[in-house]
Order: structure tokens, then C-alpha cells, then sequence
């Protein structure tokens, strides 16, 4: 039977959850990329091969790379598009080389996943990431004074956000900003607020038309060269799927999926599956979707959000919050039997607890947290696998 590759998200060497962890964890292989090369450049067979070679040394395997970026500029479609999307095809036929099968990648323009409190404690002091909608409108109409945000939200939204920022001391307003402009897992280096205007205005002209224009370019010049030699890729939901700072986001919705996938027909041309990303939307039919997209489905993150109808969201127990996991987890082993492939699945994000909230790791990617989650989904897969062969 047919069952999903454990893996784990590792930032390289420098990641303070080493790789004998995760293989302690369970983990017969891992997710990680190249931080240390600028994006746009070319990732060298011999940079790839090095970074094999480290993961082999601990007894696991490198198949599925999160993320190889996509820059600035081809997602603006502005100079230097046509070289980076060249050095694209040539990193795509270096991975295909070195034996590499999945690449995973986004199109969120400048930021990636957005949290205004990375740290935020439960009742039971753990720690998790949450988006509180009233401390994002702070954020960007208050404390970034992003040009155009105020007409952006309601009424109520301004009057709740000017009656808590008059309650904020001036430490807690700099912690809820630096939360929210924190650097990327895999770097420490933070965004600044003046870097931040500056690069929304390469998208003063751009819309979600036009930011999905420029993706079907993207993927019409890639897509042909990762079929070619057998990469699959695999696009990541936005997160949270929906705008931001005013940003357009294009993969967010069923629709969205559809388009993409349009754009370039391919085997080649798939998806992330991240249920975490596209269950914060209340009319996003995770389930449905799960079906409807099962032929291109390449990777799978498997995390859990709670929300709320103020638009407020948190990571929750991989088991237990709005996505029904058993549903999704037993829907997976029938697309895996169907299609006959073991698909590689990750536990993405997961509490911080335990020794782990003493130490200095990347917010959401903790060990302890991520290998329970691991530990649940591992055994509901196998009880589920056992019932449908019993």
C-alpha cells in the first residue's frame, strides 16, 4: 500500500534542529533549499550535490527542494526577468541532474507568510503563530503608514485599531511591528520599514490581473524545461490567502489553482498542498479541492488553522482545529493508490513546548512541535491504511 514520505523541513546548517533530529524524529528524508545563494542566481551542480551529501552522511535523502524563490523581478516582469527566468531553466536541469524530483516555489510578492504574533501563547504555554486582524490593520495604517491603507479598511476596523494602538506602550508597538516584518525561516536578517515601502511601489501598477499574467509567463518559459528533465513543481498557497500591505495575491482560491494549472498544462505543473494555507479561507472547500486537484497534487503540508470571523487565525493541533485532518489524511491514501506514487508530506509548522521553548529556533519550525505533529499523522495514516485493508 501506498503511503506518504515522511520528511521534515530543515534550513541547512545552520538550522538549530539538526538533521540527526529529524531523523530521530522518524524522517527518512528532508525539504530544504539553498539560503546562502542570492535569488536569481544559478544553484551550481557542485552546491547541490554538496548539500546532498551532508543530508546522506546522516542516513536520509534530499528529493524535495523548498523553496528555489522566484525573484522580485520576474514576478514584476521587470529587468533582469528574462536572465533570472534563464537561471531558473539552468537551476531546474542541476536539481533534475543531481536527482531532485519535487520543487516547491511561491509567487507572494515581497513577503511570504505574514504573522503579527509569532510567539503567541496558548492556555496550556505553548507557543504558536497568530494573526490577529486588528494588530495587522495597526501595522500597516498606523506604524508602516503604508500610502493608501486607510481607505483600505472599514470603519470599524480603524475605530478598533486607534482604541488598542492608544493602548499600547511603546515596546509593544516596536515587538508587533518587528513581529510581522521578521525575517524569513532560513534567514534572521528582518525586513526594514523603509525596504518595505520601497518595494511596494514596484507593484503600483501591478493588480491580480497582472500579477497572474506575469506567473503564466513565468510558467510558460519553466514549465516545458522541468518536464523536460523530469522535475515536477509545485506551487505554495499564499499565506494568509489573501491581500496584503495592499499586495494582490494570486493563489488563493479554488479558482486560482485552476488558472494556474491552465496556464501551462503539464504533468510538470502542480501543486502544494498545504491545508494549513488554504483552510484559513471559510470558503475555501479544502476537502473538495483536495479532489478535484488530485492529479497534480506533487507535495503535501499537512497543518491545521483555527479561526475566527474576525479574521484572526492561529496555528492549531494537527488534529484538531477547522480542517477536518482525518478526511484529508484518508482522502491522500486513495489519490496514492489511485495514481500509485508515495507522496512526500511534511508536517508543516508546529508548536513551540517543552525544552523547545528555552531555545532559539525559527518560529513555527521548533522540533519538538513539528515531531508531534509528525507523530499523530504518522499513526493516523497507518490506522487509516489498516482500515481500508481490513
Amino acid at each position: 500500500m501506498y503511503l506518504m514520505k515522511q520528511t521534515m523541513r530543515w534550513f541547512g546548517p545552520g538550522d538549530p534542529v539538526s538533521l540527526r533530529d529529524i531523523r530521530q524524529a522518524g524522517c527518512s528524508g528532508v525539504v530544504t533549499a539553498l539560503h546562502q545563494i542570492p535569488v536569481g542566481e544559478v544553484w551550481t551542480v557542485e552546491a547541490i550535490e554538496e548539500r546532498k551529501a551532508i543530508v546522506a552522511a546522516e542516513g536520509m535523502i534530499w528529493t524535495v527542494v523548498e523553496s528555489l524563490p522566484v525573484s522580485e523581478a520576474i514576478k514584476t516582469r521587470s529587468e533582469d526577468c528574462a536572465l533570472h527566468i534563464s537561471h531558473y531553466k539552468t537551476s531546474l536541469e542541476n536539481l533534475s541532474r543531481c536527482g531532485i524530483e519535487v520543487v516547491t516555489y511561491n509567487f507572494m510578492p515581497i513577503l511570504d507568510w505574514l504573522r503579527t504574533d509569532p510567539f503567541h501563547v496558548r492556555p496550556d504555554g505553548t507557543r504558536t503563530l497568530r494573526f490577529e486582524w486588528t494588530d495587522f490593520v495597526i501595522v500597516d495604517w498606523l506604524l508602516l503608514q503604508r500610502p493608501g491603507a486607510a481607505e483600505e479598511y472599514s470603519v470599524a476596523d480603524k475605530e478598533q485599531a486607534q482604541e488598542k494602538f492608544g493602548r499600547m506602550s511603546e515596546d509593544q508597538k516596536k515587538r508587533l511591528f518587528d513581529n510581522m516584518l521578521l525575517g524569513l525561516p532560513g534567514s534572521k536578517e528582518a525586513f526594514t520599514p523603509e525596504g518595505i515601502l520601497t518595494a511596494l511601489q514596484s507593484y503600483e501598477n501591478i493588480d491580480e490581473k497582472q500579477l497572474k499574467e506575469n506567473l503564466a509567463h513565468f510558467l510558460r518559459a519553466v514549465i516545458p524545461t522541468a518536464e523536460a528533465c523530469g522535475i515536477q513543481m509545485a506551487i505554495h498557497p499564499d499565506d494568509p490567502p489573501y491581500s496584503v500591505l495592499g499586495l494582490p495575491r494570486i493563489v488563493s482560491t479554488e479558482q486560482d489553482l485552476a488558472d494556474i494549472l491552465s496556464f501551462a498544462p503539464s504533468p510538470a505543473n502542480g501543486l502544494c498542498f498545504c491545508t494549513g494555507s488554504l483552510g484559513v479561507r471559510a470558503d475555501n472547500d479544502v476537502l473538495g479541492m483536495l479532489t478535484r486537484f488530485s492529479a497534480h497534487i506533487h507535495f503535501v503540508h499537512l497543518r491545521n488553522t483555527a479561526r475566527d470571523s474576525e479574521g484572526n487565525f492561529e496555528e492549531g493541533e494537527h488534529l484538531y482545529a477547522d480542517t477536518d485532518m482525518v478526511a484529508v489524511v484518508d482522502g491522500l491514501l486513495d489519490i496514492m493508490q489511485r495514481r500509485q506514487v508515495s507522496l512526500p508530506m511534511r508536517p508543516d509548522h508546529g508548536f513551540q513546548m517543552m525544552d523547545d521553548l528555552w531555545k532559539d529556533t525559527y518560529p513555527g519550525y521548533t522540533c519538538i512541535g513539528r515531531m508531534k505533529g509528525l507523530a499523530e499523522l504518522r499513526g493516523l495514516e497507518l490506522g487509516l491504511a489498516y482500515r481500508k485493508q481490513h
